[in-house]
C-alpha cells in the first residue's frame, strides 16, 4: 500500500473509505487429522488464475480454480486495486501464493497431499455480500467435497 501523502486526492479517499470487513469471532477449527497427513489446499484473495483464463475484473467477486499441479510460471495476477503493488508477486509468486513452499514441506514430509485444486478471489472488495452468500459457500462445498482438511488462505 502507497503512503496515504503520496497519493492523489480521489486516490486517498477512496482507500480511506474503504470498508473493512470486522470479524467478532475466529472461524479458525483445528484439523482432524496431523498436517503430514492431510489433504491441503490453498485460497487466496490475491486475484491470480491461469494464464489462460479469464482476468479479474474491479470488485469482480467469481473465483477461479487452479488445479494443484499447475506450474508457478502458468499462473499470473490480474489484481486491480489502485493501492495493490505487484512487484512481490512479480518477483515471486510465493508471496502471496506459496505453492512452491508448500511443495518443499510436501517433499520434506511436512505436509499430506493437496486437493485437486486452489481458489483465488479478487481482494480489494468494498461490497463482500456477493462473496460471504454465494460464492465464498460454493468454494467451501467444493473444498469440502475435494476432501480438504486443512485450507491456507493467503491474502492480497
Amino acid at each position: 500500500m502507497p503512503r496515504l501523502d503520496r497519493l492523489s486526492p480521489a486516490a486517498r479517499s477512496n482507500a480511506l473509505t474503504l470498508p473493512v470487513e470486522i470479524n467478532a469471532g475466529s472461524p479458525f477449527t483445528r484439523p482432524r487429522v496431523a498436517l503430514a497427513q492431510a489433504r491441503v489446499a490453498i485460497v487466496t484473495t490475491a486475484g491470480v488464475h491461469l494464464r489462460g483464463d479469464a482476468p479479474f475484473a474491479k470488485a469482480d467477486p467469481t473465483y477461479r480454480t487452479i488445479p494443484s499441479d499447475a506450474r508457478a510460471g502458468d499462473i499470473v495476477q490480474s489484481h486491480t486495486s489502485i493501492g495493490f503493488d505487484r512487484t512481490g508477486f512479480i518477483e515471486d509468486i510465493n508471496v502471496s501464493f506459496p505453492i512452491d513452499r508448500l511443495r518443499e514441506m510436501q517433499a520434506d514430509g511436512e505436509l499430506g497431499p493437496f486437493g485437486p485444486r486452489f481458489f483465488s478471489f479478487m481482494g480489494a472488495q468494498r461490497d463482500v455480500n456477493p462473496i460471504r452468500t454465494t460464492t465464498g459457500p460454493e468454494v467451501a462445498a467444493l473444498l469440502r467435497d475435494d476432501g480438504v482438511d486443512v485450507v491456507l488462505l493467503t491474502p492480497s
